[in-house]
């Protein structure tokens, strides 16, 4: 005879959910109080949970935000924007049909693609939900030196590798001379975005990064 007793509910389903309700309070309050407002206490109310829940996963409100940043690269850059055409040639070409947002986009022009990658990240730089949260963990991890290691290998080392992997390609295909270091020379377009950025010095617009990608692919010499 069959068993009319209620399934019971399934943990790993409910914890998740509390997670990512945490992920998305977290992110949510420091968008709208900033970081320096922004405790354990508000983050469990804003969540419905219990602060209990939030210390059995984490040790601190940065460890929390870390976490909840890293879960939102990690959803930007499986969204690394490519027009339809250029997605179904590149699919094809490189036989990996199905593989969005794995890396720069590799349409055979570097420069193009350079920019379309640096637009989008001009784009996630003026986003509020990035910006607040990206800034807040940057303050922090200069004062909290673990964190800052955890927050560059976590996030920032595989992102840059993305550039490094596209920079290499291009040297394969004779764009960029064989003698060149892909990791010192993204930096001559990423570092001044970053840079721009963080200190204010300046509008982030394409036009600036567009700009970026000429200087450091053309040089500053005559023509």
């Amino acid at each position: 005879m069959a068993s009319n007793s209620p399934t019971p509910p399934d943990s790993t389903r409910r914890s998740e959910r509390s997670r990512r309700a945490i992920y998305d309070a977290a992110l949510a309050l420091v968008v709208e109080i900033g970081y320096p407002k922004t405790t354990i206490e508000g983050i469990a109310a804003r969540a419905g949970v219990g602060k209990q829940t939030i210390y059995r996963w984490w040790g601190s409100k940065a460890d929390v935000l870390l976490e909840a940043f890293l879960d939102l690269g990690e959803q930007a850059a499986r969204a690394v924007p490519q027009e339809p055409e250029e997605r179904e040639e590149r699919e094809e070409r490189e036989g990996r049909a199905g593989e969005e947002g794995q890396g720069i986009p590799d349409t055979g022009d570097l420069a193009a693609d350079l920019r379309l990658v640096l637009r989008a990240t001009v784009d996630e730089l003026r986003d509020p939900r990035f910006e607040a949260p990206s800034r807040a963990l940057a303050a922090e991890g200069v004062v909290n030196e673990e964190l800052g290691r955890r927050f560059v290998a976590k996030l920032l080392e595989p992102q840059l590798q993305l550039y490094v992997d596209r920079l290499r390609s291009a040297q394969e295909a004779g764009q960029v001379r064989p003698d060149v270091d892909p990791r010192i020379a993204l930096e001559l377009f990423v570092s001044p975005l970053a840079q721009r950025w963080l200190q204010y010095t300046g509008p982030i617009t394409y036009a600036y990064t567009d700009t970026l990608v000429d200087y450091a692919l053309n040089g500053l010499s005559p023509r």
